[in-house]
């Protein structure tokens, strides 16, 4: 083979070696003999005889039998690769050579897939995501970086076939948005935008001064799961500040004609949210107390959380608030994510919602790689 093909035949060898890690952490074999339970059970005659029982047995065997259908099928094209290198090493095949050099590539790639769909396994990584977006200081330059976050989120969520509802926006009061809250609905919505939460910081020429003077610009984006249906979370009455208000912004004309906009304060917390896109009050209310329960919950989570760092003697990085990445327009074009170092130059690309390599890259960065790597 040619010189050229050394570097094919290292990415090979590694893909071999990452699949071989994926296996011991997976634990294959565990997973192969839950299958056989699960089908043992489908096939008893009192299954069905409680279906919510019976349909979350499928769910459950469906997604284990899916990671590790995925896996034997990477490997087998591991294997299939590897036999043909070993041809390839012994006779002068030039159009072999080329599919063996595509299919080397591909199968990298699907690995990586299947690794990144591996690190979504926390608890409600596969839950819708609510998102909301807060500028910082800055007043009309603040409230404009936040509508451009805003299209740019919704845009990545349009990429991934997921659905976009808006729950709640304040418009600016020149450009831009004061606040806007968002339900972004699909599988692994929040696994992947969990990655999001934190400081994105803006550095351009301002199109509202007249002067043409650089500035920054800060806008913060929170991000909590929808929680299931079968978790309660118990808001007293009496801990609850409830506003109505007239709508505004998007939404149809119908929703301006009333104080239908609902506003949730929970005083021990100081916690706020609001919804103000369905037609009526009770509708928003409910809306807004489901919101509330989800901000509640994740809360109760990163006590739980920094209570068990502050018992291992663990230093946690302070999450909320924190910078997490830059997006640079001048004097040169660059966005960076300060927790992975994971850089590009396109900025009108990751605008656009291209925002994957950033999400992967936080994403790898959450776990301990195989030691022996």
């Amino acid at each position: 083979m040619a010189i050229n093909d050394a570097a094919y035949k290292q990415d090979l060898r590694e893909t071999a070696k990452r699949l071989q890690y994926l296996r011991g952490s997976l634990d294959l074999d565990l997973k192969l003999e839950m299958i056989a339970n699960f089908e043992e059970k489908m096939s008893a005659p009192d299954f069905w005889d409680d279906n919510d029982k019976a349909q979350g047995v499928i769910a459950e065997l469906n997604a284990i039998r899916s990671v590790v259908e995925q896996y034997q099928q990477l490997s087998s094209e591991q294997e299939d690769l590897e036999g043909m290198l070993e041809i390839l090493e012994e006779e002068t095949d030039e159009e072999m050579e080329a599919e063996w050099e595509t299919s080397v590539k591909a199968l990298t790639g699907k690995v990586d897939g299947f690794e990144l769909q591996l690190l979504l396994n926390q608890p409600y990584d596969k839950s819708h995501a609510i998102l909301e977006l807060h500028p910082g200081a800055g007043g009309t330059e603040s409230q404009d970086w936040a509508s451009m976050l805003y299209r740019m989120y919704t845009r990545w969520a349009e990429k991934k076939g997921f659905k976009v509802e808006l729950l709640d926006y304040l418009p600016g009061d020149e450009a831009g948005i004061k606040s806007v809250t968002i339900m972004v609905r699909g599988y692994n919505a929040y696994g992947y935008l969990k990655a999001e939460k934190g400081v994105h910081r803006l550095v351009r020429i301002s199109p509202f001064d007249a002067s043409g003077r650089r500035h920054t610009s800060f806008v913060s984006c929170d991000v909590v799961p929808e929680i299931p249906d079968d978790i309660q979370i118990e808001i007293r009455p009496e801990d609850l500040r409830v506003d109505t208000y007239r709508a505004s912004g998007a939404g149809g004309q119908h929703i301006n004609k009333t104080d239908s906009a609902i506003r949730l304060t929970h005083l021990p917390t100081g916690i706020v949210v609001a919804c103000q896109t369905e037609r009526s009050q009770i509708s928003n209310r409910d809306r807004a107390m489901k919101m509330l329960q989800s901000k509640l919950y994740e809360k109760k989570i990163q006590e739980q959380q920094a209570e068990l760092a502050a018992i291992r003697g663990e230093q946690l990085d302070i999450a909320w608030g924190s910078q997490i990445r830059s997006y640079v327009f001048h004097p040169y074009s660059m966005v960076k994510d300060h927790r992975t170092s994971v850089e590009t130059g396109n900025v009108q690309a990751v605008m656009d919602g291209d925002l994957d390599p950033f999400i992967d890259g936080y994403l790898r960065s959450q776990i301990k790689q195989d030691p022996s790597a």
